[in-house]
Parts: structure tokens; sequence; C-alpha cells
């Protein structure tokens, strides 16, 4: 099973290093990583995405909280959540193709950002369903480059945290 990680930790130099370490170490697999800035001065937030069973979890949970730099974890896959990811893509794109990929982006509610002498470079943000599916339609064209950003979330509404 698929699992969004809310982490809290403190904005101390490492500490991404040491917590991709230990679940690495645990032989957890990570699918994303997103680290920016929270709500509270000198923390951070760090929205990992990873799979595995309700005990598997647990365990990774118990892991992380033995880190000294981390504050908080949060399993949010067992609450409604608002889950993004950032991508740009760079698609071939001559001048007789522009406006036929502008019409595919445009219901996917991406923009064109940069416009090259043979490429469109494209932003898009949603979920990966929704991302893979604008690659699909773009593929044709020819990818040239893709770079996305991974997974970012929080929970809706008040999270209930256990005591």
């Amino acid at each position: 099973m698929r699992h969004i990680l809310s982490v809290l930790v403190n904005d101390q130099p490492r500490v991404l290093a040491r917590v991709a370490n230990l679940l690495g170490r645990r032989n957890f697999n990570i699918e994303s990583i997103s680290v920016g800035e929270s709500e509270e001065p000198g923390l951070s937030r760090m929205v990992i995405v990873t799979h595995g069973d309700e005990r598997t979890m647990e365990q990774v949970s118990k892991q992380l909280h033995k880190l000294v730099d981390v504050i908080k974890v949060q399993d949010l896959s067992s609450h409604p959540v608002v889950a993004r990811e950032l991508m740009l893509v760079k698609v071939g794109a001559n001048p007789s193709t522009r406006t036929e990929i502008a019409g595919i982006v445009e219901p996917f509610r991406a923009s064109v950002v940069d416009v090259g002498s043979n490429t469109l470079m494209v932003q898009a943000t949603g979920d990966r369903e929704k991302l893979d599916a604008l690659l699909d339609l773009l593929r044709p064209y020819g990818i040239k480059e893709i770079a996305r950003t991974g997974v970012t979330a929080l929970p809706r509404g008040p999270i209930k945290v256990p005591s």
C-alpha cells in the first residue's frame, strides 16, 4: 500500500541525509521525497512517499522518531489530503505544432512557460495520474526532458494526532 508521510524536522544540515539513510538501511524504497520550510520557524517539512503494510509503516514511524532532529511524524494515508506534484516537461515543437500542443495542455490547466526554436516547456501541477496522462499525450511530439518535484501534501482540515 502507498503511504504519504509528513515529517516535521529541525532545519539543520544533513537531516535529509539521515532520514534517507535510515529508510535505506531498513530497505524501504522512497518513491519521492520533498523538503521545504514549514509554518514553524526553524522547522522543515519532509513529505515522503513509500510503500508498505500498516505494521511496516508503524516501524518506519518508530524508527524516524528515534532521530534527534525529527519532531513529528504523520502518516497521511488514512486521512483526506491534498497532494500535488509539479512537473516541467520540454517537448519537441516546431512552429506548426505549437498551437496543437497548447490545445493539449490547456484542459490540464498546464501552461507553456518557455518557447525555444524547436521546443516548448510546459509546467503542470496535480496528482501523479493527471501528470502521467499529460505526458502520454505529449509523447508523440518527442519528450526532450522531464523534471518532477515529487509529492507534497497536507491533510485537509484538522487532523487528530494519536496520543
